[in-house]
């Protein structure tokens, strides 16, 4: 069985984009995400600045949903990175590493078309439920 968690300010700022998601969905013990990109919860308008700033953006979102679903950072066991532009992995993974300092989950990256919208960076992700 699923469950939706809603995440204040965060599931209606995403679906201000107009895309057919939902924000975080638990299944049996797992989270899985959807691809958050980096959106301001409080505005809704999508965080402008360069990959450091866009990336942390991301970040505060994943904690946001994490915490409504009663987990953690330290519960995530896979993401996935999508960037317009793959030179800037360098600065994803500094950013990336300031949440994830030990026992990193697994990860893959991967570079994509710009999307409809003017960010570069999405990050998914799949935790444990619980803390």
């Amino acid at each position: 069985m699923k469950k939706i968690i809603e995440v204040p300010g965060v599931s209606a700022a995403l679906r201000s984009l107009k895309t057919p998601t939902s924000l975080l969905i638990q299944a049996g013990g797992l989270l899985y995400s959807c691809g958050i990109p980096p959106i301001d919860p409080l505005t809704g308008a999508i965080v402008k600045g360069d990959i450091g700033e866009q990336t942390h953006a991301v970040f505060r979102i994943m904690k946001l949903a994490l915490d409504a679903a009663g987990s953690c950072l330290e519960q995530v066991v896979k993401t996935t990175i999508f960037v317009t532009d793959p030179a800037q992995m360098a600065d994803v993974n500094a950013v990336y590493r300031t949440y994830f300092p030990n026992d990193e989950p697994v990860r893959s990256f991967v570079a994509v078309k710009e999307w409809p919208f003017a960010f570069d960076i999405e990050i998914d992700f799949v935790a444990t439920a619980g803390r």
